[in-house]
Order: C-alpha cells, then structure tokens, then sequence
C-alpha cells in the first residue's frame, strides 16, 4: 500500500512540474512574435532555416543565454522580462520551426 501511494504521490509531482512548464509557442506568441515574425532589427524570422542554423549550431544553452543576457538589438531577457523556463521554451520552439 505504501509503494502505491507514494507512487501516486511521485506522479503527482512530476505531472505538476510538467504542467508548470512554459510552453515556448505561447511564450514565442506574447513575448517574441513582434520582431522575430517582422525580421525587426535583424532578429532571425521564425522558421527561416538559413538564418537560424548557425546560431542552432551554437547549442540550445547558447542560444537561452543570448535571450537572458541580451545580445545585439535584442535587450537582455528580450526587454520582456523573459524568465528563464520562458527563454528555453521559446528557444525550443524557435529551434523546432528552423528544422
């Protein structure tokens, strides 16, 4: 009976940070949607392959950094106050729609 609640009980807390999880389409939508769409300053364009394989080719930890420190144009935490959980969800999209 015990391994079967705490079983239950280990589930539970997984579940819950799984669902804690930013989801980088949503971030990508509220907080990068308005220079990574248009190409504003440079910002690589959402799916444009070419623009975005030598940054993937930099590494994810890389490319998060660069959005929680700043880099070029981009302000650190994007001038959005991007969390960091928000800056990997979003860099995971953004690396998906490259490929």
């Amino acid at each position: 009976m015990f391994r079967f609640l705490a079983a239950v009980s280990l589930l539970g807390v997984v579940g819950t940070a799984a669902a804690a999880a930013p989801d980088g389409k949503a971030v990508y939508d509220a907080k990068c949607v308005a220079c990574h769409a248009a190409g504003v300053a440079g910002a690589p364009r959402l799916g444009d392959k070419a623009a975005w394989a030598p940054r993937i080719k930099q590494g994810k930890e890389a490319l998060v950094q660069s959005v929680i420190k700043g880099k070029g144009a981009m302000p650190p935490r994007a001038g959005m106050n991007v969390s960091d959980a928000e800056a990997a969800a979003a860099v995971e999209y953004l690396i998906q729609q490259a490929k």
